[in-house]
C-alpha cells in the first residue's frame, strides 16, 4: 500500500514542470513583445509618412531608432542582466518599454516618435537579453532544447499575427494604437514576470563596462546614420564619409578596450572557434536576408497592390505562417540533422525565397503569383529563428549566460539593421532612379519629379497624386507602382547575394561535431506539451 508520505515525489516533478513551463511561457512571451511591435509597425510606416508627413529616411528612422538602440545596448543590457539579475531586468525592461511606447502613441512630429522609439529601444535590449539568459539558466540539454523550440514558435505567433493586428488597428482606430495597445499587454507581463520569474546571475559579473559600451554604441550610430543618409548626401560626401571614419575608428576602439579586460563584455576569443563565427555568419545572413523583409514587404503590398493596410496585414501570412511553423519542423529536424546542417538549409531556402521576390517584383507579377516567394522566404527565415540562436547560445559557457544571449541577439539585430539601412538605400534609390525616368517621359519636372519620388518611397502615393493634374493621375499612379515593384526587387536581389554568402561561410565554419543531434529535441511540437 502507498502512503501519503511516499507522493510528494511525483507531485513535486509535476510542480517543477509546471513552474518550468511558466517560467518558459513568462520569456517567450516577453521576447515576443519585441517581434510583435516591429510587425505592428512595419504595416503602420505608410500611414505614418501620411500623418507626419514624413519622407524615406524619417521613415527608416521609425525602424532605426528603435533597433539602433536596441542592438547597441545588447550587450550592456547582458552585463547587467548578469550582474543585478535577470528578474529585475526584464521589470525594469518593461517599465521602459510601457513609458515609451506612450510616448509614441502621443508623437505629434517624426523627430519625436523616433525619440520615443529609441527609448522602446533600451527597453527592448533588457527585455530579450534577459529572457534568454532566464531559458539559458533554467534548462539544459534536451529541455533546452525543446525550450528554444517553444521560443521560437512564440516568436512565430507574433511574427503571423502582428501584421493582421497592426493592418486591423491601423484601418480601425489609426496607427498611434499600433503602440498604445503595448499599455496593457507591457502591464499583465510585469504581473506575469513578478509573480512566476525566480532571479538569477553571473557570480562572477563585473561593473559594467562604460567605455565599451559608449565606444559601441557611438561607432554603431554613426555608421547606420551614414547609411540611412548616404544616398540623398551622396556616399562620396565630406558629412558621410566622416560618420564611416569615425564609426571605424569608435569600433577599432571597442575592439580594442575589451582585449584588454579581464572579464569583457565581448568575449573575442570565441570569434577564434569556428563553429561560433561561423554561427555569427549564419545569424547575419538571417538578419540581413530574411528578418528585415518583414519590415519592406508591407511598404511593397501597399505601394505596388494598393492594399489598405489590414488587407497587407492578412497578405503577409504566407511570409509570417512559415516564420510560425518552421520552427517545429526545425526542432524535429534537429533529432536527426546537426545545426550546420540546418543552417544551411535555412540559408539556401532564404536564397531561394529573395530570388523568387526579386523575379516577381522584377516581372510586376500579380500578388498569386508573389505569395510563392513569400512562403519561402518564410520557411527560410523560420528554420533559421531560433536555429542560430541556439548553436551560437551552445559555443558559450553557461555561466556566462547574459553574455551568450547579448552577442547572439546583438549580432541578429546588428544584421537587421544593417539591412534595414543598407536595403533601404538600395530601394530608395532604385525607386527614385525609375520614378524620375518614368516622370520625365510624363512631362514632368525633374525636381519635382525627384521630390514625388522621395514622398513614392515612404509610401505617401496619395500625396503625391494629389498634386498632378487629375489628366495624368492614372499614369503617375502607375509610375509609382512601378518604380516601386523595380526598388523593391533591386533590394530583393541584394538580400538573396547577402544569405548565400552568409551560407557558404556558415558551412565552411560549424562544425559537424559541435552541433551534433540532440534526441529529444523534438518533443513539444505544441505549446501546452512543450515541456513534457
Amino acid at each position: 500500500m502507498v502512503t501519503d508520505a511516499k507522493r510528494p515525489e511525483p507531485d513535486e516533478a509535476a510542480a517543477d514542470k509546471k513552474k518550468k513551463f511558466l517560467v518558459l511561457l513568462t520569456a517567450g512571451l516577453v521576447s515576443s513583445l519585441i517581434m510583435l511591435d516591429s510587425n505592428i509597425v512595419a504595416v503602420s510606416l505608410p500611414s505614418i509618412a501620411k500623418t507626419l508627413g514624413a519622407n524615406f529616411t524619417e521613415i527608416e528612422w521609425v525602424v532605426s531608432a528603435y533597433v539602433l538602440t536596441f542592438a547597441a545596448l545588447l550587450l550592456a543590457a547582458g552585463s547587467y542582466a548578469d550582474r543585478h539579475g535577470r528578474k529585475l531586468a526584464t521589470l525594469i525592461g518593461l517599465a521602459v518599454f510601457t513609458v515609451a511606447s506612450g510616448l509614441c502613441g502621443l508623437a505629434s512630429t517624426a523627430l519625436m516618435l523616433n525619440l520615443a522609439r529609441a527609448l522602446q529601444g533600451i527597453g527592448a535590449s533588457l527585455l530579450l537579453t534577459a529572457s534568454l539568459a532566464i531559458i539559458n539558466h533554467a534548462f539544459a540539454g534536451a529541455e533546452r532544447a525543446r525550450a528554444y523550440a517553444f521560443w521560437g514558435a512564440c516568436l512565430g505567433i507574433a511574427i503571423t499575427g502582428g501584421p493582421i493586428v497592426g493592418g486591423v488597428i491601423t484601418d480601425l482606430f489609426g496607427w498611434r494604437w499600433a503602440f498604445l495597445i503595448n499599455l496593457p499587454i507591457c502591464t499583465v507581463l510585469f504581473v506575469a514576470a513578478a509573480a512566476v520569474l525566480t532571479e538569477s546571475r553571473d557570480p562572477d559579473a563585473k561593473r559594467l563596462d562604460l567605455a565599451g559600451i559608449l565606444t559601441f554604441s557611438s561607432g554603431l550610430f554613426l555608421l547606420i546614420w551614414a547609411l540611412i543618409d548616404g544616398t540623398g548626401a551622396g556616399w562620396t560626401s565630406a558629412a558621410i564619409l566622416g560618420r564611416i571614419a569615425g564609426s571605424a575608428a569608435l569600433l577599432s576602439a571597442f575592439v580594442a578596450i575589451e582585449l584588454r579586460q579581464a572579464r569583457p563584455m565581448v568575449d573575442f576569443r570565441l570569434f577564434r572557434q569556428p563553429t561560433f563565427l561561423g554561427a555569427a555568419f549564419a545569424m547575419l545572413g538571417y538578419a540581413a536576408g530574411a528578418q528585415v523583409l518583414i519590415f519592406f514587404l508591407p511598404l511593397y503590398l501597399q505601394n505596388t497592390y494598393g492594399f489598405a493596410p489590414a488587407a497587407a496585414g492578412l497578405a503577409m501570412l504566407p511570409f509570417a505562417l512559415p516564420m510560425f511553423l518552421t520552427p517545429r519542423l526545425g526542432a524535429g529536424l534537429a533529432t536527426r540533422h546537426s545545426g550546420r546542417t540546418l543552417l544551411a538549409l535555412g540559408l539556401a531556402t532564404t536564397v531561394g525565397g529573395d530570388l523568387l521576390l526579386w523575379a516577381f517584383a522584377s516581372a510586376h507579377a500579380a500578388y498569386p503569383l508573389f505569395l510563392a516567394g513569400m512562403l519561402v522566404a518564410g520557411a527560410g527565415a523560420g528554420l533559421l529563428n531560433s536555429e542560430t540562436a541556439k548553436v551560437m547560445q551552445g559555443a558559450v559557457p553557461v555561466q556566462r549566460a547574459g553574455m551568450a544571449s547579448g552577442l547572439s541577439a546583438t549580432t541578429r539585430f546588428v544584421g537587421l539593421l544593417l539591412g534595414v539601412a543598407g536595403l533601404g538605400a538600395v530601394l530608395s534609390h532604385g525607386v527614385t532612379q525609375r520614378f524620375v525616368a518614368a516622370g520625365a517621359a510624363l512631362g514632368l519636372d525633374p525636381g519635382v519629379a525627384a521630390a514625388a519620388a522621395r514622398r513614392v518611397a515612404s509610401g505617401d502615393t496619395a500625396g503625391v497624386l494629389g498634386a498632378v493634374p487629375a489628366g495624368l493621375q492614372a499614369q503617375v499612379h502607375a509610375a509609382a507602382a512601378g518604380a516601386f515593384a523595380g526598388g523593391f526587387a533591386a533590394a530583393s536581389l541584394v538580400a538573396a547575394a547577402v544569405a548565400a554568402i552568409a551560407g557558404v561561410l556558415a558551412f565552411a565554419l560549424v562544425r559537424e561535431a559541435d552541433t551534433a543531434p540532440v534526441k529529444g529535441a523534438g518533443v513539444g511540437a505544441n505549446l501546452v506539451a512543450a515541456m513534457e
